[in-house]
């Protein structure tokens, strides 16, 4: 570090970007007492580019520029949704840490408070995700699935308003923001897979860094890691990016490494599941061997593919 006693730490500037921030600074200000932690807003092409959907944005597009600003050494540290980085990371970047993963699971807000299977038939749901789109699609295809964008705040109003019935939002960042008031239900993964990473937190730092990464290693939670790495094992061996509808749910139970893996057809006319244990001592082949599961169960038949057949 060039000055041992300031660290900077790069984020998102939304208002959740800068709560998830502020639990991973929380951890280290216990730990570190004598180092001052400021932390930078970064605006990024996906908080610029507010129209387009996110269909249309690939897997880094909410992280490009902080990590880009790491590299260069404007900042010490960056934190992210784990969800938001890709498989691969740009070279002279390392995950240091994941902070504790929130719920994973994604839920659903409604107007009538109703759960997923009572909703009336043409429901108005708001989501851009693939992911979310195909499960929901295969769970209900008589609700019509709208595309919807913006901070949670912003889609919690409009799931309220004039064109929307309802909306899809991950657990974690309502949870985060004290909205937990606004969930009509939490939605099984069984019914939608979470996305990989969804609810956890990674911290970058520069591979360099020697300092910054024994930092940083307290904010480091075990078992969230185990999970997070053999979900980001999977979509890395599965071949798919942001537009491709999978999903990917680790926990550790009992020692052991428990996976959930999806894919599907856009349309949500097939849905492929598997579920796996494994040895909680390897999880990047955990997550290798559970996308092999999933393809030799038909998932590599699926057209929307453009990862492994």
């Amino acid at each position: 570090m060039t000055d041992s006693r300031r660290v900077t730490v790069g984020s998102r500037a939304s208002p959740l970007a800068l709560a998830q921030t502020e639990e991973v600074l929380r951890v280290l200000r216990l730990d570190h007492p004598d180092v001052r932690f400021e932390v930078v807003p970064i605006a990024t092409g996906g908080d610029s580019n507010k129209d387009a959907p996110l269909l249309s944005l690939g897997r880094g597009t909410f992280v490009k520029e902080i990590e880009a600003a790491l590299l260069r050494g404007d900042i010490d540290v960056a934190v992210h949704s784990a969800k938001d980085l890709p498989a691969s990371l740009a070279d002279g970047l390392v995950i240091a840490a994941f902070g504790q993963r929130r719920n994973a699971l994604d839920v659903l807000v409604d107007r009538w408070n109703s759960p997923l299977d009572e909703l009336p038939p043409g429901a108005r749901i708001g989501t851009g995700s693939p992911r979310r789109i195909s499960q929901l699609k295969a769970a209900r295809p008589d609700i019509e699935l709208l595309p919807i964008r913006g901070n949670v705040g912003t889609r919690l109003e409009k799931a309220v308003g004039n064109d929307y019935d309802g909306v899809v939002l991950a657990a974690a960042g309502l949870l985060r923001l004290g909205r937990e008031d606004a969930i009509s239900e939490y939605l099984a993964p069984e019914i939608c897979t979470p996305d990989a990473g969804q609810g956890a937190l990674a911290v970058q730092a520069r591979s360099d860094s020697s300092e910054i990464i024994e930092l940083l290693s307290s904010v480091n939670h075990a078992l969230t890691s185990i999970a997070v790495r053999a979900e980001r094992a999977f979509v890395a061996a599965i071949g798919g990016g942001c537009t491709a509808p999978i999903g990917a749910y680790g926990q550790v139970v009992e020692g052991r490494l428990d996976v959930m893996a999806m894919a599907a057809e856009p349309d949500g006319s097939r849905v492929v599941r598997v579920r796996e244990s494994y040895d909680s001592g390897d999880p990047e082949a955990a997550g290798r061997l559970v996308a092999d599961s999933l393809i030799s169960a038909g998932a590599g038949e699926l057209a929307s593919w453009d990862g492994r057949r």
